[in-house]
């Protein structure tokens, strides 16, 4: 039982290990391109999160797999084409205009421009209907008039 005990604890303390090797590298230079590109990709699990904000497995293989390839001496570009290439657009986290992403770019504008269209044509419809509703028969506005006024009758009924 000692032994399992013991076992338990040195490969809960070798992954853990195994998880700070990966935020300590000597070379600043590195650690800053890291972290700049790594602001400009997005966690594929987390989805709203730059994979330099995430603690997700895949964020931190893909910091990893940057930071092997800034230490191969690929560039910016060489490694970002690399990402897009592997994930898609999606995987950046601001992805450019072009014809697969121009709806994520128009969405906005487009539900804005439908809301004030269909504003529109709602307080038209509206306005016109109001317009064509017909006058009211005389005797029967006469017939609403008295019983309003019989309403008003100070006399309590009983």
């Amino acid at each position: 039982m000692k032994h399992v005990l013991l076992a338990l604890l040195l490969g809960a303390a070798s992954a853990a290990w195994g998880q700070s090797a990966e935020i300590a590298n000597p070379d600043p230079k590195v650690e800053a391109r890291l972290k700049a590109i790594s602001h400009e990709l997005r966690c594929l699990v987390c989805q709203n999160q730059t994979i330099a904000d995430s603690n997700a497995p895949l964020a931190v293989d893909l910091r990893q797999q940057t930071r092997a390839m800034i230490a191969a001496g690929k560039s910016d570009d060489e490694i970002r084409d690399y990402m897009v290439q592997r994930y898609g657009d999606f995987v950046l986290y601001k992805p450019p205009f072009n014809a697969a992403t121009a709806v994520l770019w128009g969405a906005p504008g487009l539900l804005i421009v439908g809301g004030f269209a269909a504003l529109f044509v709602m307080l038209r419809r509206r306005r016109t209907a109001v317009e064509a509703a017909p006058a009211p028969d005389p005797a029967r506005r006469r017939e609403i008039e008295a019983l309003l006024e019989a309403d008003q009758d100070p006399k309590p009924r009983r």
